[in-house]
């Protein structure tokens, strides 16, 4: 721990007067510009000790900053350079390009009484699910769930679940094609006319 002993001693003071979450911010903001190996190496060994979880051999590059102190990272993942993730569970084996975008769901702000500031209007935070093995390309926005093995183009904006194994692009994100000719036994069919139109 010594390398990031004075990030983890600010992180303990600032939680106890902002909570987890916002001192998580600042603590990452700190680590982002450290470049390199060595950088990737000391923003693990942090993020290990404050994340609900995150492995060892999950990598997280420079620029990257994390909102949610209940992220979840697992095995081998690959977290680009300028991603900035909220409340995520990044399952084994996903890839994210540079600047993805994941926060925490797509009602972190209400709009709908047009009478109150929306910074006064609250909102929710939920779990975005990116399933194993998948891959989201850069400038992508991922407001809602990315199924297993699924591949999300470059700057597209997921705002609604999308199925395992498929290859979705576009604002909002629909699925183009599946992945595979034949699905794998077991697992259902995907039509290319897959609805993931909806309020972000």
């Amino acid at each position: 721990m010594p390398p990031i002993l004075p990030v983890w001693v600010q992180y303990q003071l600032m939680r106890r007067m902002v909570g987890d979450s916002r001192a998580l911010e600042g603590a990452t903001q700190t680590l982002a510009g450290l470049p390199g190996t060595v950088g990737a190496m000391l923003r693990g060994a942090f993020l290990r000790l404050v994340l609900a979880k995150c492995a060892p051999s999950a990598e997280v590059c420079y620029g990257t900053l994390l909102s949610q102190a209940g992220a979840v990272i697992e095995d081998r993942v690959y977290v680009g350079p300028r991603c900035h993730l909220g409340l995520v569970h990044l399952e084994v084996d996903v890839l994210l390009a540079a600047g993805v975008h994941v926060p925490s769901g797509g009602n972190t702000h209400f709009i709908d009484d047009p009478e109150v500031p929306i910074r006064e209007q609250g909102g929710e935070r939920k779990v975005v699910r990116i399933g194993r093995g998948a891959w989201v390309g850069s400038a992508a926005v991922v407001l809602a769930d990315v199924g297993e093995g699924t591949v999300v183009g470059a700057g597209s904006v997921v705002t609604r679940p999308l199925p395992p194994n498929v290859i979705a692009a576009g604002v909002p994100a629909k699925v183009i094609r599946p992945r595979f000719p034949d699905p794998p036994p077991g697992e259902p069919t995907c039509s290319p006319v897959h609805n993931t139109e909806g309020r972000a």
